[in-house]
């Protein structure tokens, strides 16, 4: 392997982990904005309102993403073991 193979891997790698936990950190960054929101007009302080709703959005957005997150990840697996070749 010469030194931009190395470069390609790598940035193909970097640019699946954003493609894979984007998703996840907007929506748990969203979520903590809104409950934050919520929390401070209400006046309720209870940390575990935040946690459940980010588990619960998580939990959904694997369940409807995670089909196409294992393929893109596999895709790039595959990939890789064609270098290897």
């Amino acid at each position: 392997m010469d030194v931009e193979q190395i470069i390609d891997v790598f940035r193909d790698g970097l640019g699946v982990a954003i493609r894979l936990g984007a998703p996840i950190l907007l929506i748990c960054m969203f979520i903590g904005v809104v409950v934050a929101i919520l929390q401070a007009v209400t006046q309720i302080h209870e940390q575990s309102i935040g946690f459940v709703m980010k588990v619960v959005a998580v939990l959904m957005l694997l369940s409807l993403g995670g089909g196409w997150m294992i393929e893109s990840l596999q895709e790039y697996a595959y990939s890789l073991f064609e270098l290897m070749k």
